[in-house]
């Protein structure tokens, strides 16, 4: 039991991820560098340069783990089987502060494992994800704010969804952070609407806010408000779409004085990324860096400017090591990266 709510619970699945560093492949792109595919020699030895095992990651448990190195109060709701794997989850997740009394754990089932295959900077990731019989536990405090993120498809999860609408319904002073996953994109706005409606922040890449809402960005991101318009519709009060080493966009539509602004768009903003120290080693988990940490200085109490000005900081630091975790920052140090930042590392209105 806890004696005082939880500033930060994320829901969501937890995997341990085996990064496989490959020495011999090749990527092919199209003439405009989408639809790229990593190729390696079909039927025949591949030699593999080291494997690094990396425990309790996924959308969720790295957001988890971001804010409570920031500080928070923070917890998580996953499913692990009674394996190995599980026992190690559990433990790297008390490890790192994050509280696990809703840790639901299985017999006869296995905790995910993923293969990630590691070139260059970038990742491809073969993933099999377990089908759990997803339960929301009772939560006898609300938490300040819930994280929703990725989620495995098949069984009980609709209606996982289903319960955790209806909590979120019965506890309006929960504030929501969605950053749907793959089955949650698949089940399409239409089902997840409560949850939409629900959301204070909502976090996708450019790639994902496509999907979403059947729109085009453009090839120079001119139509990026049309984007953020047409995912506003659908409830969220603060929009990020994430551009990879581009940088990436804010709209905020949390008062009525920001939507009467901007010809009734509310706030735009672009942020660029804060530079890199040395070119990146592996890029896995900027999106969950970039999100968690916006959400956790809002929940810090710093306003949507300032929590833009932290949000790229973590991901530039977690890119300097295997993984998703091992580059979260301390707030002590991510406000020493923020102290030595360049003067042009600030939030550009649109």
């Amino acid at each position: 039991m806890f004696e005082k709510p939880l500033d930060f619970l994320a829901i969501g699945d937890i995997t341990t991820d085996a990064f496989i560093r490959l020495k011999e492949a090749h990527v092919n792109c199209r003439i405009d560098n989408t639809a790229c595919e990593l190729c390696l020699k079909f039927a025949d030895k591949v030699p593999f340069e080291s494997v690094t095992v990396v425990k309790a990651v996924g959308n969720s448990p790295n957001a988890a783990v971001a804010a409570a190195r920031l500080g928070l109060n923070s917890g998580l709701i996953t499913d692990i089987g009674s394996d190995q794997n599980g026992t190690d989850c559990l433990a790297n997740l008390k490890k790192e502060g994050v509280a696990t009394n809703f840790v639901a754990r299985h017999e006869g089932i296995e905790t995910n494992y993923h293969y990630v295959l590691w070139y260059g900077a970038e990742r491809t990731i073969l993933v099999n994800h377990k089908e759990f019989p997803y339960l929301l536990p009772r939560i006898s405090i609300a938490p300040k704010w819930i994280y929703l993120s990725s989620i495995g498809g098949g069984g009980q999860s609709e209606k996982y969804h289903e319960e955790i609408a209806a909590y979120l319904l019965a506890h309006p002073q929960i504030k929501l952070a969605f950053q749907p996953g793959t089955f949650q994109m698949k089940l399409g706005t239409d089902k997840l609407a409560t949850i939409y409606k629900r959301t204070e922040v909502f976090i996708c890449n450019v790639e994902e806010a496509e999907r979403i809402t059947g729109l085009s960005a453009g090839s120079d991101r001119k139509d990026i408000k049309k984007l953020f318009a047409a995912i506003h519709a659908l409830g969220p009060k603060i929009v990020h779409i994430t551009d990879g080493p581009k940088g990436a966009y804010c709209s905020d539509r949390t008062s009525g004085k920001a939507l009467a602004t901007s010809n009734g768009n509310g706030h735009v903003w672009f942020m660029p990324i804060y530079p890199d120290p040395k070119p990146p080693l592996e890029r896995t988990g900027c999106g969950d860096a970039y999100a968690s940490t916006f959400v956790s200085a809002l929940i810090l109490g710093k306003s949507v400017e300032e929590a833009l000005i932290w949000a790229p900081i973590n991901p530039m630091w977690v890119v300097q090591f295997v993984g998703a975790q091992e580059g979260l920052l301390t707030r002590a140090g991510l406000e020493s990266w923020l102290s030595h930042a360049p003067l042009d590392y600030k939030p550009v209105k649109l």
